[in-house]
């Protein structure tokens, strides 16, 4: 049988280790200043840590509990408000890699998440990149 994405993560519980990980670097480690900054402009790194789990655990195979509670997952529509440069995209990135590592997930499915979340990412972007 065919593991999913989320299995791989070790299920809901190992995602949402994942997205504080994720987080707790976002809040400390200074790529992730512009990432913070553009979520106070939203609901916050509280809120949004709860969504994060409920959005990647449909995206990666599991229960859709950000699409039972909202009625979607279309990403473009649920960024369209925020301005997302390459740049940030690439330190988000970067971040959730980092987490990835620190999690201790490796291997092949793990490989596949990455090439997903970078298509994801990058599908986002909607600012030019800074210049000079």
């Amino acid at each position: 049988m065919t593991q999913t994405p989320l299995e791989a993560l070790g299920g809901e519980a190992g995602l949402t280790r994942l997205v504080n990980r994720f987080y707790d670097l976002v809040e400390t480690d200074p790529k992730g200043a512009r990432i913070m900054a553009l979520h106070f402009q939203g609901h916050g790194l509280a809120h949004v840590r709860e969504e994060q789990v409920n959005f990647l655990s449909g995206f990666l195979g599991g229960r859709g509990h950000y699409a039972e509670k909202h009625g979607h997952m279309d990403l473009r529509l649920l960024h369209d408000h925020v301005p997302i440069r390459a740049e940030d995209a690439e330190d988000w990135l970067a971040l959730m890699d980092r987490a990835l590592l620190d999690c201790g997930h490796q291997g092949a499915i793990v490989d596949r998440i990455r090439t997903v979340l970078r298509r994801a990412a990058m599908a986002l972007v909607n600012r030019p990149a800074l210049t000079g």
